[in-house]
Parts: structure tokens; sequence; C-alpha cells
């Protein structure tokens, strides 16, 4: 347990709280998705919540507990899946949303502070010319810190890839967990340490990403009577070069009953595909359609959308938005994180949407690797048992579809194709050399100090 008392002596002056429904509140994020990690997860929560204004409060909360050996998970906007915000040890909540300020954009790289919402960075980039490459489909809720921390992919990724190819993150400020605790400025490769590891190698207080010219993008749903030319249709949008787009996604026909607002225009038993396309390239978009027996359903300005709390931009139906949506009215069901290989994608797909079609209902999402295109995907699966998740896994596997496990707690056992390059474990054993930062998220970590 930790020395609470001592902590509030240490930390006066900072926003702190015991509160118990706060700390439970603070101790989540939607694990839950997940009936593997809601199992070990539920009941784990913080001791104390701590949300610094500066990174002065920063280095004096990671001082205080340092000397008290208290572990520290920090949060943003509590949006992730796997628990990387779920302290599995106790100790502090450390909630980075009151450092949300730009600190403002130099030759199209924005400087920001962690802790600000991706929806409000967005928009205020936006009055100056530019947007974000990538957002999740939490982008109203998640923090910047969050996403670079715990996320990595989502709406831009047809164009852009995820946030671990190179250039995705120019740099960042971290707080580290050494002693005294410092502030290390990292640029290029050596931020690559901080990227998609949960925290556990040093607290982001600000952030340097490059962002895009921004563009009027248009929501746009189309149907199609067979999912295979809904996916034809997907993948050949990804190539076409000449087409600005922004996300492309393909759902099988028991999916879209689930999205509220758009389901009564999709006929009974059609697929769905919902992209976001410049309006310079509606045109081409239109005869792309046709030219695969898709019909347009429903059109919408996304940044009106966006802006408005009672729309729904079309972004918040795909990636793992559509889990949630599925979840909001049937609660028997789970989901998978994987990648189709870059050749004969098409046909690793139909490989286990047939066999599996009654236990998973397909999603794709058109998305860049290392500078190829394919699809990935994240399918609701109808829950049984962690048996049989692990025998569908293995189905996936065996025709050379690639699995992002999204049933585990550390960065290691997730995936290969999503891990980022660069030595994670030998920087956290300089920056948290006992090991206080979010402990139990990377397996392979060894503490290099006693804790004596």
């Amino acid at each position: 347990m930790a020395d609470i008392a001592g902590l509030l002596a240490a930390l006066d002056g900072i926003e702190i709280s015991t509160d118990r429904a706060l700390l439970r509140q603070k101790s989540r994020d939607f694990y839950w998705y997940s009936p593997i990690l809601k199992a070990i997860l539920d009941g784990k929560a913080g001791e104390l919540y701590a949300r610094p204004k500066d990174e002065a409060e920063v280095l004096r909360i990671l001082a205080a507990c340092r000397a008290a050996r208290v572990p520290v998970t920090t949060r943003g906007g509590g949006t992730g899946n796997y628990g990387q915000c779920v302290p599995l040890e106790g100790g502090v909540i450390l909630d980075m949303t009151a450092m949300a300020k730009p600190i403002g954009i130099t030759d199209g790289v924005v400087d920001v502070e962690c802790g600000m919402k991706m929806i409000d960075l967005d928009l205020w980039a936006r009055d100056q010319g530019w947007e974000l490459k990538l957002w999740p489909s939490t982008k109203r809720t998640a923090t910047i810190g969050g996403f670079v921390a715990g996320g990595g992919a989502g709406v831009g990724g047809i164009a852009h890839g995820t946030m671990r190819e190179r250039g995705n993150l120019v740099g960042a400020r971290v707080a580290t967990m050494q002693d005294p605790p410092v502030v290390l400025d990292l640029e290029g490769d050596d931020a690559s340490p901080v990227n998609r590891t949960y925290g556990t190698t040093g607290i982001m207080t600000r952030i340097r990403l490059p962002l895009t010219p921004a563009q009027e993008w248009r929501d746009i749903a189309i149907g199609f009577e067979k999912f295979t030319d809904a996916s034809a249709f997907a993948l050949a949008l990804a190539f076409a070069d000449g087409i600005p787009k922004k996300m492309c996604a393909v759902f099988d026909s028991q999916l879209p009953p689930f999205f509220r607002a758009i389901a009564d225009s999709v006929p009974a038993g059609q697929s769905l595909v919902l992209t976001m396309v410049a309006p310079s390239g509606l045109r081409a978009l239109r005869d792309l359609a046709r030219e695969h027996n898709g019909t347009f359903l429903v059109e919408q300005s996304t940044v009106e959308a966006e802006r408005d709390p009672d729309k729904t931009p079309f972004y918040e139906y795909c990636w793992n938005h559509t889990t949630l949506q599925v979840l909001k009215k049937d609660r028997g069901v789970s989901y998978l994180q994987c990648r189709f290989p870059f050749e004969d994608t098409l046909a690793a797909i139909e490989a286990v949407r047939i066999p599996f079609r009654d236990e998973v209902w397909m999603h794709t999402e058109c998305v860049r690797f290392g500078g190829r295109t394919t699809m990935s995907a994240l399918p609701v699966i109808r829950w049984t048992s962690a048996e049989r998740m692990q025998e569908i896994m293995a189905a996936f596997e065996a025709v050379g579809i690639g699995i992002a496990n999204p049933h585990v707690l550390t960065i290691e056992e997730g995936s290969n194709y999503r891990r980022v390059p660069g030595d994670q474990l030998g920087f956290k054993q300089r920056t948290d050399p006992l090991g206080l930062l979010n402990p139990g998220k990377m397996r392979d970590f060894v503490p290099v100090e006693t804790a004596a």
C-alpha cells in the first residue's frame, strides 16, 4: 500500500484526490471489450489521483513517488482497449488532461501538450489550414498523448500508415523516473521508445507531430449486394492515387443494422463501405463505385458532423468504434485485430469470412504498412470462450493473416507488426530503473535498481 498521507503532504498545491469513486472511474478504459481482460482487470484501481497542470508539477509527483517507491500509471482520455491505463499495482493515477494547450505550428509540425483532446487539436489546426494525419475513432474524447502512447492506428492510415512509420512522430518531451526525475527532449528515432509503450518508458508532456493540409472531407456510405464487391471496391480505392481519401472501411451485412444514424439507409442484407473522400474526388469515387456495383446511400460533411454533438461522423462507425456500436445493443460479442497479407488480400479475407460467418462479422479497414497497402481488420466476434477465440486466431494465422491479440496486457504479447522499432526495453532500464511506471505492462522488464 502506498504512503498516501506522505504523498498528500509532499504534493500540496497540486490537484489531487483520494475519492474512491473518482479513482475507480480514472482507473478504467475500454478493456471490457475483452471478456478475458475484464476478468483480469475488474476491480483494479489506483490509490491517489493527481492532475498536474505543467511539467514542474509532473516532476514533483514523480520525485515524490520515486522516493516513496509508489507506482505511477498515466492516462489521457481513457479510450484505450487493452487496459493500458489500468494500474495493476495501485499507486498514483497521473491524469494529464490539464496539460492541454497547443504550443504552435512550425513548418507543418505541431507542438502540443499531451493532454489536449484530438478533436480540439484538429479543429485548432484546421483554422490555420492544417489537420492531423492520423486519429482514432475516439477522436472526440481521446487525447493526443494517449493516442501516441497506446493507440497509433486509425483514420488516415489509408494515406499515412500508422504511428509506427518513421516521420509520423517528430519528437516528444518525456519526464523520467530517474533519480532525480528529469525531462528529456527527444527527436526523430530517439522518440521511438515512448511510441505505443503505454507510459511504461516515460511520461510524455509535449508531443511534436507532422500535420497535413486540411481538406473538407465528405463522409460517403456506399451499399453493395455482395461483400466481395465491397472489398474489391475498397482495395481499388486504396490504390487509386488520384482520389484524395482519409478512410475506407468495409462491413459485412450483419453490422450496418447496429449503426444507428444510417442503419435505415442501408438495404437489408447489403454490405457497406464507409469512406472519407475530398470533394475533388467525388466524381471519380462515383465512377469507381458504379464499376463495382455499388450505390451511394448517404453523404455528409465530416467536419460538420464532428462539430455537432448530436451527429455521428462516419469514422465513429469504423476502427474499434464498430465493436462499441454492436456492444451498445449486444453484450455477447468481442473482437479481434489483424492484418491481411499484401498479396492475395481479398482471397485471404474470404478464406476466413466464409467458414466463420456465423460468429465472425467481418469488418476491414484499408491501411498502409511500410509503404505497402493492404487491409487490416477488426471483426466483431460472437463470444463463446477463450478457447474458441484461440481457435479462430489460429485459423486466421494458418492462411497468413497476422494477429494483433487485443486480449493480452503487455506490449510484447500484442503483435510484432504493431510494435514500433527501437529499444524500448533498454530505454526503460535507463529512464525507470525501479520499474515504477505502469508496472506489469512490459513483460520483459526487470528492475535494474533495488527498491530498498
